[in-house]
């Protein structure tokens, strides 16, 4: 959530940075409107209480019972304070409404554009394979007997699949390394958190009430499946304020992602690149506000060591304003090469969110137990997503053979090097 002073204060500012991401900025003109009247209703209610406070005072001060005519005019006030917080009610419940779907502001240095077509992309790592012999995953994975399409079908409907023998290995494996790398190497603490969580813990994270279409929902409980761990992770500290002297706060978990795709109907229908159930390990950090252009970086390149570890391709894409998250300020994605698809897959996006989803979740933080509260901000990325490195790994480790080649860091964790 923004800081409705500063759009209020700086509008023009906001609606420009706004506008560019596609929002309509005429909502910023009722924001403002109703804000105006938020602040009349309460400076009249104030100076309604401060006259009734006058006169019971004066009235306990004299020891007497009011007079007829001050009881009448001290019920008078009762109710026209009634009304006052009646409609005040409704006046802070319209700005919670435009608050709550008011995406974040894009950073200065975010390219300015409608959609993907305005992505930069800033370089490529390694090579990428492109022999006539290497098969899509939706062929070798059958073939091999390590994916089964028509079972994952048959269980659940399109969009699922399951995974067999050494290819359900090579999934465990991997999420097992990834996680080993994140909290031997880079410092992240492991986190296994729960993959329901409360509509608050949704809307503290952005995805509520801006993709309620694209969510699972238990409608007994009222109990929401995660579409990523970052929900989980960034609902953490919500509501609290984290003690002095301990941030970064950098955790890791791995956990299922359940997604309706709506929003993607029709796109990467073949094999299991777009799917309703997967799992991904995803990276999360809590941080002050002066280090977090630092952190992002870091992580981008912890991103980026697990790709080159892996023997794959990566890609690094600059994401622009019409192609942002809706809590994101900056994000940037990282792809990697498919021989077999023949195309670049994304397997992270990692986002600076600044302190939009901390204010959305109240989460605070003090310098010292002196300082006053300030919001951190919070970071989030994959580190990495599956299937897709599972398919860039089956594809790009195919040999002339008719062998899959385990990358070697995995072999470890596999038991086998090769399928």
């Amino acid at each position: 959530m923004l800081d409705i002073k500063k759009i209020i204060e700086n509008k023009e500012i906001f609606s420009e940075g706004l506008s560019n991401r596609g929002y309509d900025i005429s909502n910023l003109d009722i924001l403002v409107e109703l804000d105006t009247k938020r602040r009349n209703y309460i400076s009249d209610g104030d100076d309604k209480r401060s006259t009734r406070n006058e006169i019971s005072k004066k009235i306990g001060q004299e020891k007497r019972k009011p007079t007829s005519e001050e009881s009448l005019f001290i019920k008078k006030l009762s109710g026209e304070l009634k009304k006052v917080d009646e409609e005040l009610a409704v006046i802070n419940e319209k700005i919670k409404e435009i608050m709550l779907n008011i995406p974040n502001l894009p950073d200065k240095n975010v390219p300015i554009g409608e959609d993907e077509n305005s992505n930069i992309e800033k370089d490529v790592i390694g090579v990428q394979r492109d022999e006539n012999y290497i098969k899509p995953h939706w062929d070798i994975g059958p073939e091999k007997d390590i994916l089964d399409l028509e079972a994952g079908a048959n269980i659940s409907g399109a969009r699922f699949f399951v995974f067999k023998g050494k290819g359900a290995r090579l999934h465990r494996a991997l999420m097992n390394w990834m996680m080993d790398v994140h909290t031997d190497e880079f410092g992240y603490e492991e986190i296994d958190p729960p993959y329901l969580v409360k509509q608050e813990t949704m809307i503290g994270s952005g995805n509520l009430p801006k993709f309620k279409d694209n969510l699972y929902r238990d409608d007994e409980t009222d109990l929401w499946l995660i579409p990523t761990a970052e929900v989980s992770l960034n609902g953490l500290h919500q509501g609290k304020i984290i003690t002095p002297a301990s941030l970064p706060k950098s955790y890791v978990a791995r956990t299922p992602s359940f997604r309706k795709e709506h929003t993607s109907a029709g796109r990467d229908i073949r094999g299991i690149k777009r799917v309703h159930q997967f799992y991904k390990v995803e990276m999360f950090k809590y941080v002050h506000p002066d280090d977090s252009e630092e952190h992002l970086e870091s992580m981008i390149d912890n991103a980026r060591t697990l790709c080159d570890r892996l023997e794959l391709s990566s890609k690094l894409i600059q994401l622009s304003t019409g192609d942002i998250g809706f809590q994101s300020a900056i994000t940037f994605d990282i792809e990697v090469w498919a021989a077999g698809s023949k195309e670049w897959l994304e397997v992270s996006s990692i986002s600076n969110c600044y302190d939009f989803q901390s204010r959305r979740n109240n989460t605070r933080y003090k310098e010292t137990q002196a300082s006053s509260t300030i919001f951190p901000h919070t970071l989030n990325g994959s580190g990495l997503a599956l299937p897709r490195i599972w398919v860039a790994i089956i594809e790009n480790g195919q040999q002339e053979d008719g062998s899959i080649k385990i990358p070697e860091v995995l072999i470890p964790y596999t038991g086998f090097e090769s399928i």
